[in-house]
């Protein structure tokens, strides 16, 4: 309930206005013949996500029942597809203008296959293997056949999603254990390799700048809410004694540090970064469509993690548990040097710096108290932020002071551009722009 609060407490700031009737449809004839301005996220999306909340649930489940290397990959390749169809609906509203009847009922179909597909989640290498493959292989037929206008649409992702990917999800879901666990692996690479086999085809595609930030920066919302939710479900059947508060304190600064690296330091570079870019397809397959899975993904691994520490502090967690907090926040830590270097060629040398830290401190928390565990990882998570805010100061005040000063007359323009720090400039600055 809480990740589902959060996208729903962003509503009011994403959601455009919908309209019905005459005016509905002369409000997008208008639109698609303007062709520009700011496209704004839609409540149709916004409701398509709850069903993701669920999803990603449902995927933490899975990996907190079996959290070996073997449980790891396997909830990796079944989260990849539920990735993947939220990605392709997200494309297709990026694209096109979705608010009309046609695509808010495509829209709500892909959702309701997403809901099959979360369901199947916890018996997918049992019984439930064929309803997982079904249900997204239909998600992908929808999603073509919303876009089926598109000259050219079948020799694409979406095409290889329906000849590829969907046929080898059923098949899958049809085999005994191992095979079915190759199959699916396939199926992923199919999916995660089309952006970039198709690269040349996707070209000329106009993507919306603002629309895809907004979208997968609601997405990892959803994923970091998952922490909470892991926090609070292991915390309410405990004792509540103030070693567990101590515990629920930690872990929450913990998920507030995450959702802080991203939200404060991250989310406007990758907004600025696409708009500037000369290739916004490469921005948005390198940054968002995989960028962004390994975020949500060390952001899952860190809600397991939390189930296994908040109920028992003095509990000894072992490697498996250990693993998945401590893992899952290094490869959050380490997916921003890969973002950062992708949009504008610099280290995030303090990111990278502490995500080593962080993996070369993993051994030496495996026999240690959940408590100490929880409070080392908070207190360099706070630490981290603690200088990258400080750099951001330094960098303001020094680009402040070698600016030009500008003519009486004529208002200097705000150019947004890189900080020395590689952090964003604070909102107080002004005439900056924050950049990862």
């Amino acid at each position: 309930m809480s990740a589902t609060g959060a996208v729903a407490g962003a509503t009011g700031a994403t959601a455009g206005t919908a309209g019905t009737g005459a005016g509905e449809t002369a409000g997008q004839a208008t639109r698609e013949a303007a062709g520009a301005g700011e496209k704004r996220v839609t409540w149709a999306e916004l409701y398509f996500d709850l069903v993701f909340v669920f999803a990603i649930t449902q995927v933490s489940g899975l990996l907190h029942h079996q959290h070996d290397l073997t449980g790891l990959v396997r909830a990796l390749v079944v989260f990849v597809p539920v990735y993947w169809c939220w990605v392709g609906t997200t494309v297709q509203a990026n694209i096109r203008d979705v608010d009309n009847l046609r695509d808010r009922l495509g829209i709500l179909l892909v959702g309701l296959t997403g809901l099959f597909m979360a369901l199947a989640v916890p018996g997918a290498y049992g019984r439930r293997g064929v309803l997982l493959g079904a249900a997204y292989w239909l998600a992908r037929l929808v999603l073509l056949l919303l876009l089926v206008r598109v000259p050219g649409v079948w020799r694409g992702p979406y095409g290889a999603g329906v000849l590829a990917s969907g046929p080898l999800l059923l098949v899958g879901g049809l085999l005994p254990d191992g095979p079915r666990l190759a199959l699916w692996a396939a199926a992923a690479l199919c999916d995660l390799s089309a952006p970039l086999v198709f690269r040349r085809r996707l070209a000329d595609v106009a993507y919306h700048p603002s629309h895809m930030p907004e979208r997968f920066a609601l997405f990892l919302l959803v994923a970091i809410g998952e922490s909470v939710v892991g926090i609070g479900g292991s915390a309410a059947a405990a004792r509540l004694d103030v070693p567990e508060l101590l515990a629920v304190a930690a872990a929450f600064t913990i998920s507030a540090g995450l959702w802080w690296q991203y939200f404060v330091f991250a989310a406007d570079a990758m907004r600025h970064a696409v708009e500037v870019a000369d290739s916004r397809r490469d921005v948005v397959r390198r940054i968002f469509q995989y960028g962004h899975l390994a975020l949500a993904a060390g952001v899952i691994g860190v809600a397991v993690g939390f189930e296994e520490t908040v109920a028992d502090p003095w509990r000894a967690l072992g490697a498996g548990s250990v693993a998945l907090l401590y893992g899952g926040c290094g490869l959050y830590l380490l997916t921003f040097g890969y973002t950062r270097w992708m949009m504008f060629r610099r280290m995030s040398t303090t990111r990278i710096a502490a995500a080593v830290v962080v993996l070369g401190l993993l051994p030496a928390m495996v026999r240690l108290p959940a408590l100490v565990v929880l409070g080392v990882l908070a207190v360099l998570l706070v630490a981290l932020n603690g200088v990258e805010y400080l750099r951001v100061v330094r960098a303001a005040g020094a680009s402040a002071a070698s600016a030009p000063a500008p003519a009486p007359s004529v208002p200097a323009p705000s150019v947004p551009a890189p900080s020395a720090a590689g952090s964003p400039v604070p909102e107080s600055a002004a005439g900056s722009a924050p950049v990862e």
